[in-house]
């Protein structure tokens, strides 16, 4: 099958091995995928990753031993591939299960490719009334609204967002529908007239009054190192940092401050799926207005360059 295919350089394949359905997985034909920023880290370096690229998908389910039932439904899937048996596990906690497997990011081939495999538990059928443009999004939707699964926001409270690329959009857009007094700061124009659009409150970086602005609540979500510290600046002592980038490198932080002001450090990551798709099919959040371009499988190497520019939106691929 194609497939691109990060080893020691970054390859479209054609020879690439079509995967088989192991036990309790099925076999999918990838429809659409999307490029994220953890993607285009991967390829610096990020994580050792080797394998096919990509973990934002729709596609359609082709064989499923386990389930019979899947085959030749339209569906999305969870990245994270547990055991199910491990005290992680039991306790609830499957997306850190210390063996898993993550579509695309370890241990697991992803979806940039002609076919992918999940564990039957892993997948989500879409509504009819969710285009396949609008269903490529659940996976990162998700992991904004995880955000409102470890944080309780009161309308009353303060929130910035940092950073106005493809997951702060979405975060933004969330966050807004809790009634908090939000504002994202970034530093595109027209990426904030998006959000402005929607009557969302937007800022650019150069513009802010950090001693005005600190915040209850600050998102980090610019995917670069430097987006700390300024998350930093803007909350207030005994508020809440939520940790959204993930980036090659390490970061360098004065932990100190962080121990005398009392800031709760959160670490975010993957989030609920069904509660996505139920955003998705109620309309309450633009996902369209995203998408910059499209390109096929076999330009793939063009659509991860047009991805890494400076300012880029959310790129499609199509299977």
């Amino acid at each position: 099958m194609r497939a691109i295919v990060l080893d020691s350089t970054l390859t479209l394949r054609r020879d690439y091995p079509r995967p088989q359905s192991p036990d309790g997985e099925a076999l999918i034909r990838v429809r659409l995928a999307g490029v994220c920023n953890t993607d285009l880290e991967l390829i610096k370096g990020y994580a050792g990753f080797g394998g096919v690229l990509g973990h934002e998908f729709v596609g359609e389910v082709e064989v499923c031993p386990a389930d019979p039932s899947w085959e030749g439904r339209r569906v999305v899937g969870e990245i994270n591939a547990a055991c199910r048996h491990c005290a992680t596990c039991r306790a609830g906690r499957p997306t850190h299960c210390p063996t898993r497997t993550t579509l695309g990011i370890r241990g697991r081939d992803g979806v940039l490719a002609d076919w992918t495999t999940l564990p039957v538990e892993n997948l989500h059928a879409v509504p009819d009334s969710v285009s396949d443009e609008q269903a490529v999004f659940v996976e990162p939707l998700a992991a904004a609204l995880e955000i409102t699964d470890q944080l309780h926001l009161r309308p009353t409270e303060r929130v910035v967002v940092l950073g106005d690329g493809k997951l702060g959009q979405l975060i933004a857009q969330v966050l807004a529908l809790t009634g908090c007094d939000l504002t994202l700061v970034g530093r595109h124009q027209k990426k904030l007239d998006l959000l402005n659009a929607r009557g969302i409150q937007t800022c650019l970086d150069d513009a802010l009054d950090a001693p005005g602005i600190l915040a209850d609540v600050v998102v980090e979500a610019t995917g670069t190192p430097g987006g700390f510290a300024m998350a930093r600046k803007l909350v207030r002592p005994r508020g809440a940092l939520v940790l959204k980038s993930t980036y090659h490198g390490l970061l360098q932080a004065d932990l100190s401050q962080v121990v005398v002001d009392e800031v709760q450090l959160i670490g975010s990551r993957c989030g609920p799926f069904a509660p996505a798709l139920r955003l998705l099919v109620r309309g309450a959040v633009d996902v369209q207005a995203l998408i910059q371009a499209r390109y096929s499988l076999d330009q793939g190497l063009l659509a991860l360059e047009d991805a890494a520019l400076k300012g880029a939106l959310k790129v499609l691929i199509e299977i």
